[in-house]
């Protein structure tokens, strides 16, 4: 088990190139499946979670090769086994991606009930609901079972907008026969490069970026050479920690499209940068004012489906929000177990009224003071990270290993930025 240590009071300073998208490369190496042919996928974070997604594509025999940084050869001409082995489904929520492509491609998925992240109930049957209305037959226990003889292209009305749930239709209706159309499908950035990659690969995908899908099903696809975006929750937890810190701070690599919905919601707490090319600047002479609403309002910052905020960049707002002159209201609507993590802020010396699961006012700027503190999930663990390196003293933050599986070489990235951060082996 490890540890980060950290003494806080030291502003960041520096540049950092920004990783490959999580939520993107999950997907797309689960969509490797559906084609016989070698797929090379590039920008693929280093983290926990795609290397889980590539252990549960070698359990399913699939050849997996590291050719370069970031980069890797996947090879499903022969799969050997469609069931996922319980101790790799139950370390990753993304495990539940194999559904719409193992059944696509041999008419089977067996897997034990995901993991991932405690944020509150997640629920499976938006999966569930699509893949039968493709044709799938789906027993549930203590193993989930979809089974088909052939899928067929249907008009599907998603009951929610779910990331994950959209990513399994659309890859198991690309091999479907006859047309599909997906409404109320997710659009956010990663669905559409899982989108652009398969109609690299010979699908028929339009309305990406949409909430309507229209996919005309093709009988194979072919390999792909093809490239993950950047991450913007990296991207946006940067922006946090430069701005929580009073630093400055360039990032390369920014996909500019995708930045859209942060600039409104980081703008609202006086949080600027600028664009020059693939890079975003921010610098610490900023201000850092909540900007009230008309009238004298206290402003919202609030999540939805995209291209609202995202909501895993709540967390982030929150701490960010401490160190920010002013009263404002964050409201986390998509998922009750989100904002638990506040009152670890409040022991630190932050000004927070938790209101419910899901709204908390936060008054700014407070003196935050170092904390023993314990992360509890991905986000709220780089939100941690962030009060610590706001915070006057020694943190120390356990359970790491939830902060590694979403960022990629977090302790050395910082400490170049000049973060006195250490990572320390604890019994």
């Amino acid at each position: 088990m490890y540890e980060y240590h950290i003494e806080g009071g030291f502003p960041i300073k520096g540049t950092v190139h920004a990783s490959g998208n999580k939520n993107a490369a999950l997907p797309c190496i689960a969509a490797t499946l559906l084609t016989k042919d070698p797929v090379i996928l590039r920008n693929i974070p280093d983290i926990e979670d795609t290397s889980v997604m590539l252990s549960i594509l070698q359990a399913l025999g699939i050849g997996v090769e590291k050719i370069d940084d970031h980069a890797w050869k996947l090879d499903a001409a022969h799969i050997s086994s469609s069931e996922i082995p319980a101790q790799l489904s139950q370390k990753i929520r993304a495990s539940i991606l194999f559904a719409g492509p193992l059944v696509a491609r041999t008419g089977k998925a067996i897997m034990p009930p995901p993991g991932g992240d405690v944020i509150g109930r997640r629920r499976l049957d938006t999966h569930f609901l699509a893949l039968q209305e493709l044709g799938a037959r789906i027993s549930t226990g203590s193993k989930f079972e979809f089974i088909t003889n052939k899928l067929v292209g249907a008009d599907i009305f998603l009951d929610e907008a779910s990331v994950t749930a959209t990513e399994n239709a659309i890859m198991a209706a690309v091999l479907a026969e006859g047309h599909t159309d997906i409404t109320n499908a997710a659009s956010e950035p990663h669905i559409q490069d899982l989108c652009d990659m398969l109609n690299a690969m010979g699908a028929k995908i339009t309305g990406s970026g949409s909430n309507i899908l229209h996919i005309d099903g093709v009988k194979k696809l072919s390999g792909i050479d093809f490239t993950i975006g950047s991450d913007f929750m990296e991207i946006g937890s940067f922006i946090g920690l430069a701005a929580a810190t009073h630093g400055s701070l360039k990032i390369t690599g920014v996909r500019e499209k995708d930045m859209r919905p942060l600039r409104i919601s980081f703008g609202k707490l006086g949080i600027r940068w600028t664009m020059e090319g693939d890079t975003l600047s921010i610098s610490s002479d900023q201000e850092l004012k909540v900007n009230p609403d008309l009238g004298g309002m206290i402003p919202k910052i609030d999540d939805s489906p995209w291209p609202g905020f995202p909501p895993d960049l709540m967390s982030i707002m929150v701490v960010t929000a401490t160190q920010v002159d002013g009263m404002v209201l964050i409201f986390e609507k998509m998922f009750e177990s989100r904002m638990v993590f506040v009152d670890k802020l409040i022991s630190m010396g932050a000004r927070i009224i938790s209101c419910d699961p899901h709204r908390a006012v936060v008054a700014g700027p407070s003196a935050l003071h170092g904390e023993h503190l314990v992360s509890p999930d991905v986000r709220a663990g780089m939100a941690m990270v962030i009060a610590a390196m706001a915070a006057h003293g020694e943190s120390r933050i356990s359970n790491v290993y939830q902060i590694e599986r979403g960022y990629e070489n977090l302790v050395e990235r910082l400490q170049e930025l000049g973060a006195h951060i250490e990572r320390v082996q604890v019994s």
